[in-house]
């Protein structure tokens, strides 16, 4: 259904990518396309942005939600990647959960698109479906991953995270999934689905 799939975040480089995941969490991805050239603009680098007025900041990204916290945590991210990174975003799981405002999933999103790990990042759209389509019953994201990971191909997991994202934000949505025309309808576990 989505041979195409891609990350739809807006970016140019690793940095860009992390700060822009960041920001994208409870919040749509084209929500923040719309702040971040001017964000990337002002504070293209770790070392800008480790700098900033946090006002200034606020007032860039001040219309996606969280935005006070949001500010915060960018701004003592890169604090840290200067501190201790040398500006860089470091590419291995551990170090990047113990960033600011990087937790499993935004780990996941940067190792797999900019540094080209196979991770099965989940969203609320990949645990919705995947519990949809019977691959988990957990509504943890820890075990949805551990379960996606142990059913498919480590090869392919950036690659099932990112159809299983586009299937569930464009076909099986959360309000008014289009089950009739879905080729998962007879075994789809989704109790209120429409079957005819």
């Amino acid at each position: 259904m989505f041979p195409d799939a891609h990350c739809e975040l807006n970016y140019t480089n690793v940095f860009e990518l992390t700060i822009a995941t960041v920001l994208s969490a409870q919040t749509t991805d084209d929500a923040v396309n719309k702040i971040t050239p001017k964000l990337f603009e002002k504070y293209p680098n770790a070392f800008e942005l480790s700098k900033a007025d946090i006002n200034d900041v606020k007032d860039i990204i001040k219309r996606i939600g969280l935005y006070h916290n949001k500010a915060t945590n960018i701004i003592k991210l890169s604090k840290e990647l200067v501190e201790k990174y040398d500006g860089n975003i470091p590419n291995d799981f551990n170090s990047l959960v113990n960033l600011p405002g990087i937790g499993r999933k935004t780990a996941n999103v940067v190792l797999s698109e900019g540094f080209k790990v196979p991770r099965i990042a989940v969203d609320t759209h990949v645990l919705r479906v995947s519990n949809r389509l019977g691959l988990s019953d957990s509504d943890n994201p820890n075990i949805v991953e551990a379960d996606l990971m142990n059913i498919f191909e480590q090869s392919t997991w950036s690659d099932v995270h990112l159809k299983l994202l586009f299937f569930g934000r464009y076909h099986c949505k959360a309000k008014n999934p289009n089950c009739f025309s879905c080729f998962y309808n007879k075994t789809c576990k989704y109790d209120k689905k429409y079957t005819s």
